[in-house]
């Protein structure tokens, strides 16, 4: 067992003892990709759930799906992996809870919740998974930092890849296409994609692509996957000189980024930054504009586990994962960090030839990226 999966069965085992339990039935996504080092379990991409589950105790794992999915899982998706896949008829899920019974041999388990349509794993007699499971993914591993780091590296060649290709009259769903096509090309699963031209940059937060034109100014967003692990990055092209309040509002929403990004350190509370951000924004002549849009939080196998507000008393943990992503209307800035005990890792990246900005924080600075004029 690699030093990766050890760790998380030491958590495993540690979390079944504080909750009174013998093992977990993880089917979620995020929980899934977590188990297993990075597999993923979807067939549907708007579904939390996946098609295969791994039941786990602090010394096992088996992975339970039915008999359309288990050859794939056993000679593909968890090929390596040491886990063995157990099947039931896909088209009588009744065989399916009572073949759970026979595994779990009355064992008390907790499962993730099922969503509509999904098997019922709760039929076959667990309980429900409580949701602080989720912190058991938090603090990442030495071989999930490598994962993200490459995972960050891709994306951030994706998007700006994809901002140097699009051209102006292109409509949105036409600039999604191509984010989309980088992404997925370089071997990432686009969890997220908003597009926003013109006016709609100005009028939404979360734009989805529509049949909008790009005359003079685009919005690129992405949030992909790579093992599991989810970058989220922004990024802003011009077709026209940038005005003086554009300008301005980059600088400042840039000075914002950098005063979150350099104040995150392990044992800092959620609340906390977003106190940081509160008086970073008024500072830099924004006040009210974090009222607009959420400011980010915590990320990893969820785009967002958490989001930052006043009353959060959560603390970042050592190796957690945040993406931070300030916004004043017109403008925005986001990338993906690692807080570390020494300070903060950029896990998504600017790349030599992309414009850079200088976000300030008192006497500290931060590169941040700037908007690519085309």
């Amino acid at each position: 067992m690699d030093s990766e999966i050890a760790t998380k069965m030491r958590r495993l085992g540690e979390y079944l003892d504080r909750k009174g339990l013998e093992g977990v039935f993880l089917n979620h996504r995020a929980s899934f990709a977590w188990i297993t080092g990075g597999r993923d379990n979807y067939i549907a991409g708007n579904s939390p759930s996946g098609v295969a589950g791994i039941l786990a105790t602090g010394d096992s794992r088996i992975c339970f799906t039915n008999t359309i999915e288990g050859p794939r899982f056993a000679d593909e998706e968890l090929a390596g992996t040491g886990i063995k896949v157990e099947t039931y008829p896909w088209e009588d899920s009744r065989a399916g809870q009572r073949k759970l019974k026979e595994i779990v041999a009355g064992r008390k388990f907790a499962a993730d919740p099922a969503d509509a349509g999904d098997f019922n794993r709760l039929g076959a007699g667990f309980v429900p998974l409580e949701a602080d499971f989720a912190e058991l993914r938090w603090s990442l591993t030495p071989d999930e930092i490598r994962r993200y780091r490459e995972g960050g590296r891709r994306t951030s060649a994706a998007i700006e890849t994809a901002c140097k290709k699009i051209q102006r009259n292109m409509t949105e769903h036409e600039i999604a296409g191509v984010l989309d096509a980088e992404v997925r090309f370089r071997g990432l699963l686009p969890v997220v994609t908003l597009v926003a031209a013109d006016a709609r940059v100005e009028r939404f937060r979360h734009p989805i692509p529509t049949e909008n034109r790009v005359s003079r100014y685009c919005m690129l967003v992405t949030c992909a996957s790579f093992g599991g692990l989810i970058s989220n990055m922004t990024r802003f092209v011009s077709f026209v000189p940038l005005t003086d309040e554009i300008r301005k509002k980059q600088q400042a929403v840039c000075n914002v980024d950098a005063a979150v990004n350099l104040s995150s350190r392990p044992g800092k509370t959620l609340g906390e930054m977003f106190n940081v951000l509160v008086k970073a924004y008024a500072d830099n002549g924004f006040p009210g504009e974090y009222a607009l849009h959420h400011q980010g939080g915590t990320t990893g196998y969820a785009g967002r586990d958490l989001f930052a507000d006043p009353t959060s008393t959560v603390p970042i943990v050592e190796n957690q994962a945040l993406a931070w992503n300030p916004s004043i209307t017109g403008v925005k800035s986001e990338d993906t960090i690692l807080c570390r005990p020494a300070g903060i890792e950029m896990i998504t990246t600017i790349s030599p030839d992309w414009p850079k900005i200088t976000g300030r924080f008192g006497d500290q600075s931060l590169d941040r990226a700037d908007i690519l004029l085309r």
